[in-house]
């Protein structure tokens, strides 16, 4: 089965490139999923998702700010039955300045409920920050919920730690699945068991040579002995701003 696949928010393609690669890791059905249409309002990333996610189709990636953006375009463009929005976290996030739904981004999430009613795809994902939870006491995490419920989709939200998932990194994240309620599939969180007994850390990422075997960009960068012995004296835990009292 092939999924066309479209997404909001889309960057420079990470949720992007993890659909296109999907197929590779599948083991358990057949099933494809397909670029139909992306969005985003920064040319950069726009160009950056082109180049490796659809080369061969620069015109199904719109440069517009999703405020402004007439949802026919991305219609006329295709029919989707997935859809991705990982909606801008600057007013989730707890390092900005936690304005929640009352701030300039915090609202944008209407622009997935928005596609979802227009669309209709069979599934869906959103994402953002940890601090979605917290935001405006709580109120805006169940009011998005509630709001994507509305748009006739069992909704599954979920805290991830990468961590936990074989990724060398703290990182936290809220995915939000959802799947269109006539189709009576339940969704399941991943079990994280596969990955517990191993060492999930940046040190033996980067020094491991059976990881890095087959990593691309893992090029070693070029430094002066000056440089060299200046980052000696970074013990580990700190960095070039920040140095633990002896």
């Amino acid at each position: 089965m092939i999924f066309k696949f479209g997404e909001l928010f889309c960057g420079p393609g990470g949720l992007g490139l993890a659909a296109k690669l999907a197929k590779a890791n599948n083991s358990f059905d057949k099933f494809e999923i397909a670029h139909a249409w992306s969005t985003d309002y920064d040319t950069d990333s726009c160009n950056t998702y082109i180049k490796n996610i659809c080369p061969d189709n620069p015109k199904s990636v719109i440069h517009k700010d999703i405020r402004k953006l007439d949802y026919r375009v991305l219609k006329n463009i295709s029919e989707i039955d997935a859809l991705a929005f990982g909606f801008p976290c600057n007013d989730f996030s707890v390092v900005g300045e936690q304005k929640g739904i009352d701030g300039v981004y915090g609202p944008l999430y209407s622009s997935g409920v928005k596609a979802l009613k227009i669309f209709q795809p069979m599934w869906f994902l959103a994402e953002n920050v940890g601090g979605l939870r917290n935001a405006n006491e709580g109120k805006t995490f169940n009011n998005i919920l509630q709001d994507l419920f509305d748009t006739g989709y069992s909704v599954y939200p979920h805290l991830y730690k990468f961590d936990n998932y074989g990724v060398p990194q703290s990182r936290q994240r809220i995915i939000i699945i959802g799947i269109r309620k006539d189709l009576d599939i339940v969704f399941r969180v991943p079990s994280p068991v596969l990955y517990k007994d191993l060492d999930i850390s940046v040190r033996n990422a980067i020094e491991n040579p059976p990881i890095l075997q087959n990593a691309t960009n893992n090029e070693l960068t070029k430094q002066s002995e000056q440089v060299i012995k200046r980052l000696k004296h970074i013990r580990p835990g700190e960095n070039a701003f920040f140095r633990e009292a002896a």
